[in-house]
């Protein structure tokens, strides 16, 4: 029986036969310091992956004992960070090596999307508890992987779209499933950051002192080490991940999926390109529109890299347009904007209502939450959720990659065009198969 399932069940036998004031606990081999903790390893800490588990150890339950990164820099960076912490952990570029500890409960997965699915479906075949970074998976055929591991497995899996777990966004789609803004025929969600620019090419380089590129391409085609490639800008390159759509859209789609209770689309078509940076580094584009028509309202996406000003003078958000009026809702708050019939306004104005919580924050908790409870109903961002998502945004990606408008077969899982099949799967290289559950 795993660890945490034994304390949790001794403790209440202990509970129900009155031995629990007069025996200790550790002589039923429970400790009541170290062992009660929820241990965690992270795997990927460059970016959102030590966030998380910044997140994570902010609340007193959770203990880290391992990091892992094929870049020894960043290890080296973070082990320090954690050592001011008074924080000892153990270092590894393997991350078969975490999963291989029993004494690990839980790993946050934080690497380049690429890596995401197996990574994941790994650690569920090893007992682990797992939050991993949106979005869940780099192809469709992965996010079905995904969710078919959790369920055969059924260990906790929370994908890190931490807006799931902010009061406001909730009350929010509460709002639009009060029927008050009338029959919503279009919603729009959008992403302009201003500070994403350009990426200047530059030569292929020798890989980096410290870093396993092998093991970072991991499935990927095999390429020359690119700076551009790595870290961050990975998002911009096809190989490893779907660009601004996957990178922002599994955030704001989430919503608009959330408040229309929508499955998945009949038809999506996109069009955009490299509009402003033609010459830059990056494959994936910088300018896009993708229009989602779903039984009952078409739902458009839209994002542009170094332009801040979107709809509604907002650089990132949803918007519900319904007859009588609009509600429109991002990570600073949300609020609602009257129609007007003769002048008059058709319904009562909701002035802005700002976030008040930190949704990161609450996410960790939740996640941890769940692993002590095992009630996975109560998950803010489970696999299916976030797999739906990225489902939907990888199709998007799939009508621009196409250049068509292509129609989705939903009871075959695939669209009606050979074309677009070709992208439900991504390729993976260098020995590495997709895992199948």
């Amino acid at each position: 029986m795993q660890r945490r399932k034994f304390i949790q069940s001794s403790s209440l036998l202990l509970a129900g036969t009155g031995l629990a004031s007069v025996l200790p606990l550790n002589l039923f081999g429970v400790n009541q310091n170290k062992s009660d903790k929820i241990r965690i390893a992270a795997i990927g800490i460059k970016g959102m992956g030590w966030s998380d588990l910044m997140a994570l150890l902010k609340d007193p339950r959770a203990q880290c004992l391992a990091l892992c990164d094929v870049d020894q820099n960043v290890l080296t960076s973070r082990v320090a960070e954690l050592a001011k912490k008074n924080i000892a952990v153990t270092t590894t570029g393997d991350y078969r090596k975490i999963l291989d500890n029993k004494d690990i409960d839980a790993i946050v997965i934080g690497t380049p999307d690429h890596w995401h699915c197996k990574i994941m479906i790994d650690a569920l075949a090893a007992g682990k508890d797992v939050y991993v970074e949106k979005p869940a998976g780099n192809s469709i055929a992965e996010c079905n992987e995904m969710i078919a591991a959790q369920q055969k497995y059924n260990q906790v899996v929370q994908v890190g779209q931490w807006q799931r777990s902010q009061k406001h966004f909730a009350d929010a789609i509460a709002y639009v499933h009060s029927g008050k803004l009338d029959n919503i025929r279009l919603v729009k969600a959008w992403a302009y950051q201003g500070w994403m620019k350009a990426i200047p090419r530059v030569p292929d380089s020798p890989v980096p002192d410290g870093v396993d590129y092998t093991t970072w391409l991991g499935p990927a085609k095999l390429r020359p080490f690119n700076k551009n490639r790595f870290h961050f800008d990975f998002r911009w390159f096809w190989d490893y991940a779907g660009g601004l759509m996957t990178d922002w859209g599994v955030h704001m789609i989430d919503y608009a999926l959330m408040g229309m209770k929508a499955g998945t689309p009949k038809s999506i078509v996109a069009s955009g390109g490299k509009f402003a940076y033609p010459d830059d580094a990056s494959e994936t584009p910088d300018t896009l529109t993708a229009i989602y028509e779903f039984e009952n309202f078409n739902l458009q996406w839209e994002h542009a890299t170094g332009i801040d000003d979107g709809p509604y003078y907002r650089n990132h958000g949803v918007a519900f347009i319904g007859n009588n009026g609009t509600l429109v809702l991002n990570r600073q708050g949300w609020e609602v904007i009257p129609e007007k019939d003769s002048k008059v306004d058709k319904m009562e104005a909701v002035p802005l209502q700002k976030a008040e919580d930190n949704g990161l924050q609450l996410h960790a908790k939740n996640f941890l939450d769940v692993i002590q409870s095992r009630k996975m109903e109560d998950l803010k961002a489970p696999i299916q959720a976030g797999a739906h998502v990225a489902t939907i945004c990888q199709m998007g990606n799939i009508a621009y990659r196409t250049g068509k408008k292509i129609f989705w077969n939903a009871e075959k899982g695939k669209f009606t065009d050979n074309e677009a099949n070709k992208y439900l799967a991504a390729e993976y290289h260098n020995g590495y198969k997709m895992p199948r559950v």
